[in-house]
């Protein structure tokens, strides 16, 4: 069951020290991880005292969901393409598609490094995760067997092959981005990011008869060689 969040505060001053409040639970997320995170030191951070906090956030779980709430409908805007057709130009706008998302991914690096925690300790945070990523394979699913009549891949549902890439660009996402420092000799740019995944979306979507033809003319060639 998703977590309850408290109402945001309807006057402009109430609004601005919610913000303020979030801005430093981020940051204390951002050193502490999501099970370490403690109101007190969020209350410390901010410079306030731990009823003030109180007043805004019941608990750490309501905080961090007003932080990953603002962070998903921003992803989710963000991934769309609306400069390209998918049924004309799939993959520029494949490219326009992870280029937004992974940009916005990649500026909000400690939220989303802090969501896989907590999907990992709490069930409503892995509720939370699930539905970010189905809203996702929803929408481009839909917009697949709309515009462009793809229904399967290679005889497979094309939801599953969805699935499939949006895992993909989550685990890139989260080597690449979130555990940047910890798992990467050397940066990743957003721009080659997008590069990759998009290629791979593209081939996985667009250009199934093409690799089953060239697998097959690859197979032909080997039992040339070995006739010889």
């Amino acid at each position: 069951m998703a977590a309850q969040m408290t109402q945001v505060p309807t006057t402009p001053k109430g609004r601005r020290t919610r913000s303020r409040l979030l801005a430093s639970g981020r940051r204390v997320l951002a050193r502490n991880g999501y099970v370490d995170l403690k109101m007190v030191d969020v209350a410390e951070e901010a410079g306030v005292s731990l009823g003030a906090l109180y007043r805004y956030f019941r608990n750490k779980e309501d905080l961090f969901r007003a932080l990953v709430d603002g962070i998903h409908e921003a992803l989710f805007e963000a991934s769309r393409a609306p400069n390209k057709e998918l049924a004309t130009d799939p993959k520029g706008a494949l490219l326009e598609a992870n280029l937004g998302y992974l940009s916005l991914y990649a500026e909000n690096r400690d939220v989303m490094r802090a969501l896989i925690e907590a999907s990992t300790v709490d069930e409503r945070f892995r509720s939370v995760w699930w539905a970010m990523r189905n809203r996702h394979v929803d929408r481009f699913v839909g917009a697949l067997g709309a515009k462009c009549g793809i229904e399967e891949v290679d005889g497979v549902p094309a939801r599953l092959v969805a699935e499939a890439m949006a895992a993909m660009v989550e685990q890139c996402a989260y080597v690449w981005f979130a555990q940047e420092e910890q798992l990467n000799e050397q940066p990743v740019s957003v721009d080659d990011a997008a590069r990759v995944v998009t290629r791979i979306w593209h081939d996985a979507f667009f250009e199934p008869e093409t690799r089953s033809a060239s697998a097959a003319e690859t197979g032909r060639a080997k039992s040339s060689i070995e006739d010889l």
